[in-house]
């Protein structure tokens, strides 16, 4: 196989919440970057300068722009000539079961493109066995080329966190793996240019399960201290202290807090990836992430009960009250709605009658529920909410202003320290 000693082009198909930011490191490395997407409406942005995302700034993009080595497009014929070609496309799940639509697409319109020597990567999270069984024959399916034979292919799960002010694409490690070991080599010379540690693995299965793992192990955690919340309450013990207390502990221990439920691209998800798959390869329930699911799943209707008892001590009604939900995103300081717990509460209290406002610095109009109003924090729509809840912590959010109406506040973040807050 001749495959080229520094490859220059790369295409990136998928421009979302994953894509986007590999793309501007890319072009950051000194790539020549295709930036493929199927949405025209994402290309006209970025051909005009401009994000859609928080982690990628206006700036950023323009900067881009003007190396004149990135290239937004719609256009399947600019994937021509590619060195690497990394697909970053949504895996959602459709009733239960893995949707590879995306997947399967991305790779029937890389399969033209492929050539001797080229490098293919799969960073989209899905079960294992996807990139060997399902990836590589689409890949193939155009002409003689094979994989590992003729050209490389591999996988390296995604690990972007929207937002999150310390850990970024450039210095999070990096999981490699290759359908052979010179695609395994390939992949992890190319990621060596773009983020500080790449971390191989045996195989791209270990990679793909790898980050299962990792989603399952904070989801199952989540749930644990979800539930251990509301038996806390139950008993008149607070959670939060709890927590504080077994958070000394220097080992054998990490902090979970809990919240109104779980959301985003990956932990309402990720984890039921994996127990599908063991139910279809092995006939068995992966007990953990079904009883995961269980609890954060409904930990919205809990938020709703108790907005509800909160409700009946001042002897009203949810039906008729307006309620006040502060933060619809689905993690502090993020814009992003998507599989937010706070939509489902807000959808359950339009519901059950309630008219509904909602403060968010953040999201978009366009992702605010049918029935709630976006209004601004201020002094007067605190003041004229029968109940106030705290869903998302945005730092932006005026707090010191919430607080002063803490009676009337049930905080699921633990945002608020004020006697006579209502807390998870």
């Amino acid at each position: 196989m001749t495959a080229p000693q520094q490859p220059r082009r790369v295409a990136v198909i998928g421009q979302g919440y994953v894509g986007l930011p590999l793309t501007v490191r890319a072009v950051e490395a000194g790539f020549d970057v295709v930036a493929y997407d199927i949405d025209k409406a994402r290309i006209d942005r970025l051909r005009h300068g401009l994000t859609y995302i928080d982690d990628v700034s206006d700036a950023e993009v323009a900067a881009a722009l003007a190396t004149e080595r990135f290239h937004p497009t719609a256009a399947d014929r600019d994937l021509t000539g590619f060195d690497v070609a990394v697909v970053t496309v949504p895996t959602p799940l459709r009733d239960g079961a893995p949707d590879l639509s995306y997947i399967r697409a991305a790779a029937t319109t890389l399969a033209p493109h492929v050539r001797p020597g080229c490098c293919v990567v799969l960073e989209s999270t899905t079960y294992p066995g996807t990139t060997e069984e399902v990836f590589v024959p689409l890949l193939e399916a155009e002409g003689p080329l094979r994989a590992g034979r003729d050209f490389h292919v591999g996988y390296s799960p995604e690990r972007i966190d929207p937002s999150n002010p310390t850990w970024n694409f450039r210095n999070t490690p990096k999981i490699v793996s290759g359908v052979d070991p010179a695609s395994a080599q390939t992949v992890a010379a190319f990621y060596e240019r773009l983020v500080d540690r790449v971390v191989p693995t045996a195989g791209t299965r270990e990679a793909e399960l790898a980050k299962l793992l990792e989603n399952t192990f904070r989801h199952v955690n989540i749930a644990l201290v979800n539930e251990l919340a509301i038996f806390c309450h139950g008993m008149g013990i607070d959670v939060w202290s709890v927590i504080d207390a077994a958070g000394t502990k220097p080992f054998g221990f990490m902090p979970f807090v809990p919240g109104p439920g779980v959301g985003g691209h990956c932990l309402p998800i990720d984890p039921s990836y994996l127990s599908w798959q063991v139910r279809r390869t092995l006939g068995q329930n992966f007990r953990f992430v079904e009883i995961a699911n269980d609890v954060n799943e409904h930990m919205p209707d809990y938020v709703v009960t108790r907005a509800t008892a909160h409700l009946n001590r001042d002897r009203k009604a949810v039906n008729g009250s307006t309620v006040l939900l502060v933060g619809l995103a689905y993690k502090r300081n993020s814009g992003d709605a998507r599989n937010s717990p706070a939509i489902t509460v807000a959808h359950r209290m339009v519901d059950l009658g309630a008219t509904v406002l909602a403060v968010d610095p953040l999201i978009d109009a366009d992702q605010v529920p049918t029935g709630v109003v976006l209004v601004e924090c201020t002094d007067e729509r605190l003041a004229a909410a029968d109940l106030i809840v705290v869903l998302t912590d945005h730092d932006a959010v005026d707090w010191a202003l919430v607080g002063r109406h803490a009676r009337r506040v049930l905080d699921t973040r633990h945002r608020l320290d004020e006697p006579g807050t209502d807390r998870l």
